[in-house]
């Protein structure tokens, strides 16, 4: 029987993590009244790309900050605007406030980029040194 490779076992290790800390994140977070958008975090060798799952959120609904090790994306979802009443059957999607904390891995950076793509905020965080 042929063994996984080091890049399969290693993308299946990342999935069970993130699949725990969304677990985690859902039962024992802290509750501030918000929802938080998914993030994947990449590191290449010159940047940290940040990509936060933002369907249905205008940018400029957005807000970043950046400080002390963490990044902090926040915002709402708004309602969409109906132009008659509507009789609701299922509501899925969170709306409302949302925010994400994300401790940065060790080091320096600096917001290099932001843009908004296909549904999600892509930031680009620059190593610095």
């Amino acid at each position: 029987m042929p063994r996984p490779d080091r890049d399969e076992i290693l993308s299946d290790m990342l999935a069970i993590l993130a699949r725990t800390d969304r677990l985690h994140r859902e039962g024992f977070g802290p509750t501030t009244g918000a929802w938080e958008p998914p993030v994947d975090v990449l590191e290449t060798e010159t940047d940290l790309l940040i990509v936060i799952a933002l369907p249905g959120v205008a940018p400029d609904d957005v807000d970043v900050l950046f400080g002390n090790g963490e990044l902090t994306v926040r915002g709402t979802r708004r309602w969409p605007c109906l132009q008659r009443p509507a009789r609701v059957y299922r509501v899925e999607l969170p709306h409302g406030r949302f925010e994400r904390r994300l401790p940065l891995p060790p080091g320096a950076y600096k917001l290099a980029g932001q843009e908004h793509k296909d549904g999600c905020l892509i930031l680009t965080m620059r190593k610095l040194g």
